[in-house]
């Protein structure tokens, strides 16, 4: 429990009002936040399926990636990266999340079921996935696709 209590701190301190964030989810586990992208990282926002697959490659090279979150229905794949990357970003089919936007992150420990939740939950240490890999993942993953489309 303790990774969760330092996760939940690493996320808040972005909130504006990082004591309140930290409370509500104390109280609420299952609630979501509304934080702001840009301070302490940038969320990348692939579809799914570029996403899940791209997270599958990530995972077999690196032991810890950045957190990963997915959305209502699994349509998008999200990876926490670098604060700046977004505003650097020029792949095309990737939106980005950066300063002056805001996302919604469930609780670190939250269910995994249903709704906004964690493929990868922050640890509470700030590691976040490198943007040189994570594009990497993508083309490798991308690569695979079109064999499985049968372009390859």
């Amino acid at each position: 429990m303790l990774g969760a209590k330092t996760a939940v701190a690493w996320l808040a301190s972005v909130a504006p009002d990082p004591e309140s964030c930290r409370r509500e989810w104390e109280r609420n586990p299952l609630e979501v936040a509304l934080l702001p992208a840009g301070k302490a990282w940038d969320v990348l926002i692939l579809p799914s399926r570029l996403g899940s697959p791209t997270l599958d490659v990530l995972s077999r090279v690196l032991d810890q990636p950045g957190p990963v979150l997915a959305d209502f229905g699994d349509a998008r794949t999200g990876f926490f990266v670098p604060p700046g990357t977004a505003a650097r970003w020029l792949g095309t089919g990737v939106r980005t999340a950066g300063l002056g936007t805001w996302i919604v992150v469930p609780h670190p420990a939250g269910p995994s079921s249903g709704g906004i939740r964690w493929l990868i939950p922050p640890d509470g240490t700030g590691t976040l996935t490198d943007p040189s890999l994570l594009e990497l993942a993508m083309h490798e993953a991308a690569a695979g696709l079109a064999v499985e489309d049968g372009g390859g």
